[in-house]
């Protein structure tokens, strides 16, 4: 079949991959001039595990079978990574009651490598931390999140795949059994194919209601979420990545490190109106605050302002967290569409796993 697929992030590259290995003819739409200009470059770059979701959820299903197979993945094609770990912590009893929460959930999901910690346990790993106890996840790692795109893309080409760059998709119609893609941008056109998925991230629910047959009530909300993150003057203090116990929207301003060294600390949590990334230098303060229950000895002025990145949630604040909704025929009734909506964290980490879905979902 002829397949298009809109959004050039890690996502769209994975399920085009999918898609031309299985032999179709597969185009990716992407409106920026390169690829994972979106959500894909503005994240944590870290391998989840899976215990946070529930499960059951795509979220829990696709981390924790997403995260074996991306292991794989970057061994066979060289995408720079390290399993380095990671412990979510408490300083208090109410948190004590999350992380034990998390570690219940973590092994109902089937997640490997979860240990209970005590806080001398803890701090006999991680000496600079402070925390009455932890969970650790010796599964969790880091990426190269660019390399992992570029990985996705040369195989994806290989196997006969294009990207079509400068080219958004502004409005999708019917054309009989089959769909039109009308394009945009310097050079207008109407691209005719049998399947289309929709995986433009922060876009996609403008484009769910720009479908010509696509039923307008299963486009949920867009809510927007920006993650704000401080990088860290000098050496790491820590050689797992170190999370506090949850906060609403997200899972707590904590430290990660490239594969460079260089910490950094964030996301937290920004309810925003529009797409805005300047990081507010006047942030750190609740950064200092929050990171100092874990490690008190963060030097004042250490904190510099780094990068920010948006997420596209479904649930605003103090609603439950939403799950990925990956919306097939089966689901909706219509022929060759899938519509994705609202893939956050652990999204990354997931891709490989949805992009097998969004095929199955599309098999004849």
């Amino acid at each position: 079949m002829d397949a298009l697929v809109i959004g050039a992030g890690i996502v769209g590259l994975a399920i085009a991959r999918a898609l031309a290995l299985r032999g179709h003819s597969v185009i990716v739409a992407e409106a920026t001039g390169g690829i994972g200009n979106g959500v894909s470059s503005r994240n944590s770059e870290v391998i989840h595990g899976g215990m946070y979701y529930p499960t059951g959820s795509l979220r829990a299903r696709h981390c924790v079978a997403g995260r074996r197979m991306l292991y794989d993945f970057c061994e066979s094609h060289g995408v720079p990574h390290a399993k380095c770990g990671k412990l979510i912590v408490a300083t208090n009893e109410r948190e004590q009651a999350k992380i034990e929460a998390i570690y219940a959930q973590g092994i109902a999901n089937e997640v490997e490598g979860l240990s209970f910690l005590t806080g001398e346990q803890a701090k006999a790993l991680e000496p600079n931390l402070a925390c009455t106890g932890a969970v650790l996840s010796s599964e969790t790692g880091i990426i190269d999140s660019h390399a992992l795109m570029l990985a996705l893309q040369g195989d994806f080409e290989a196997a006969g795949g294009m990207i079509a760059f400068h080219a958004p998709v502004e409005r999708i119609t019917r054309a009989g059994n089959a769909w039109e893609a009308h394009v945009g941008g310097a050079e207008p056109a109407v691209l005719p194919v049998d399947v289309i998925i929709n995986a433009a991230g922060l876009g996609a629910q403008a484009l769910g209601h720009a479908t010509e047959g696509y039923p307008q009530e299963r486009v949920p909300r867009l809510v927007l979420a920006k993650g704000n993150y401080f990088g860290c003057l000098g050496k790491p203090a820590f050689s797992h990545l170190i999370y506090p116990a949850p906060v609403d929207g997200g899972l707590g301003t904590h430290v990660t490190f490239d594969l460079n060294g260089r910490m950094r600390f964030g996301p937290d949590v920004e309810w925003i109106e529009s797409e805005v990334y300047e990081v507010d230098p006047r942030r750190a303060e609740s950064f200092y605050a929050s990171i100092r229950r874990y490690w008190p000895g963060l030097p004042d002025g250490a904190l510099t302002p780094d990068y920010s990145g948006i997420r596209p949630k479904l649930t605003g604040p103090g609603e439950p967290a939403a799950d990925f909704v990956i919306d097939g025929p089966a689901e909706h009734g219509v022929s060759g569409l899938v519509q994705l909506f609202g893939v956050e964290s652990p999204g990354l980490t997931s891709s490989l796993s949805i992009a097998e879905d969004v095929a199955e979902r599309l098999r004849t």
